[in-house]
């Protein structure tokens, strides 16, 4: 005799029950790797502002070992897909370098020198305190 059994359904709720939780797994993994990877483009975009910031103080450097009564300083410079601003505060031999870089996506780093500046040509420069971003 032939026996008769009950299909309820119960292994179709727990193979979707499955199906939802490797889901959700899978969307928090993809969410972390996201924010993974903005992390480290912030990162590199923050880096290339503070390496535009440099060549703006390099520039300046260059400028005035040339001419040590230099003060003129840069406006939006361009460099590298990016610009840079130098400004010169105090009197000389010991001014003030302020160079803000901004990079190609918008970010800006700013790097302040204390320098003191020798006379002659070319001009001898010593950094006495380096602030970044402050």
């Amino acid at each position: 005799m032939k026996t008769k059994t009950k299909n309820n359904g119960s292994v179709l709720l727990i193979v979707v029950f499955a199906v939802a939780m490797l889901s959700v797994l899978t969307i928090g993994i993809l969410q972390m790797n996201t924010e993974e990877i903005q992390l480290m483009q912030n990162q590199v975009y923050a880096a290339e502002a503070m390496a535009v910031a440099e060549a703006g103080l390099n520039d300046a450097f260059s400028e005035i070992r040339e001419d040590s009564d230099w003060t003129a300083g840069f406006n939006n410079k361009s460099f590298s897909g990016g610009s840079y601003t130098v400004t010169i505060e105090g009197a000389w031999p010991d001014p003030n370098i302020i160079s803000t870089g901004t990079s190609s996506q918008g970010y800006v780093a700013r790097v302040e020198a204390d320098v003191t500046a020798g006379t002659g040509s070319p001009c001898i420069i010593r950094i006495d305190n380096l602030r970044v971003n402050e």
